[in-house]
């Protein structure tokens, strides 16, 4: 199964690190890392995270690494692809910026 990172996702990614090496660049570097990697292992099991509520019927998920979220959808019958669409500190409001 194919695991893409939208362009708002690898730009979230990017700023991430970016904050995150202002104290600590191996930190940095080595997060990302954790992130991606649970980008790539939801094609193990994309349909294992809760639903967004109020994003329910566009089929948006989410799953949480240390203090942010991943937001994804599954596409295709039967699923053929995830597209990973933001990561997202958990203290910031997502309703704002997903859509």
């Amino acid at each position: 199964m194919i695991v893409r990172l939208l362009p708002d996702a690898e730009a979230d990614l990017e700023a991430i690190g970016d904050y995150i090496a202002r104290d600590n660049p191996n930190r940095a570097r080595s997060f990302v890392a954790e992130l991606r990697e649970k980008c790539e292992s939801l094609a193990a099991m994309p349909q294992a995270f809760p639903l967004v509520p109020c994003y329910k019927r566009r089929g948006l998920r989410y799953r949480a690494h240390g203090n942010y979220l991943i937001f994804y959808r599954a596409t295709g019958e039967p699923i053929a692809r995830i597209d990973v669409v933001h990561v997202i500190h958990g203290a910031r409001n997502y309703a704002a910026i997903l859509f």
